[in-house]
């Protein structure tokens, strides 16, 4: 038996907070929001705030030194996401979109890629827009991985 998992969120411009908090209070599951700053307090003893300094990375490396296997981290960030898949933890975009060991390598080439893109002026690098069913696809898929997580955790 694990320790029961943690979820970790990389809470810098990410749409998808108050979903977070519905699925995990929905399990009795802790989350921890990191961030730079501008996060809004909680009396919800579950819920617990970090704020990092405003150093590049600050937030994903506070994230990768605390995450464990079997832990859920939510970001949108491609290289947080290859460190955390690399420790064993369950990541999910905030899109519904999962990454794990079979899909992080693509994701990272994509990124890249598209970086390079960007860099020559092939393309402006607009972000796609946030739809209501990306919002409906994370919470299905952030309820399906932490079911999976707490499940590991009690096996």
């Amino acid at each position: 038996m694990t320790a029961a998992p943690v979820i970790y969120v990389d809470a810098d411009a990410c749409p998808v907070k108050a979903e977070v908090v519905k699925v995990a209070e929905r399990h009795g599951v802790a989350v921890t929001f990191v961030a730079n700053g501008d996060l809004r307090p909680s009396r919800d003893p579950m819920i617990r705030n970090v704020v990092v300094s405003k150093g590049a990375d600050a937030a994903d490396d506070w994230i990768v030194d605390n995450a464990r296997p079997n832990d859920v981290v939510v970001t949108a960030d491609i290289p947080l996401a290859a460190r955390t898949v690399e420790l064993g933890a369950h990541v999910l975009g905030p899109a519904g979109r999962p990454f794990t060991a079979e899909t992080i390598g693509m994701a990272v080439a994509m990124r890249n890629l598209k970086q390079h893109l960007r860099e020559t002026g092939e393309s402006k690098g607009y972000n796609a827009t946030f739809t209501p069913q990306d919002r409906s696809r994370f919470l299905g898929e952030l309820d399906r991985i932490l079911r999976r997580a707490l499940k590991s955790a009690t096996s």
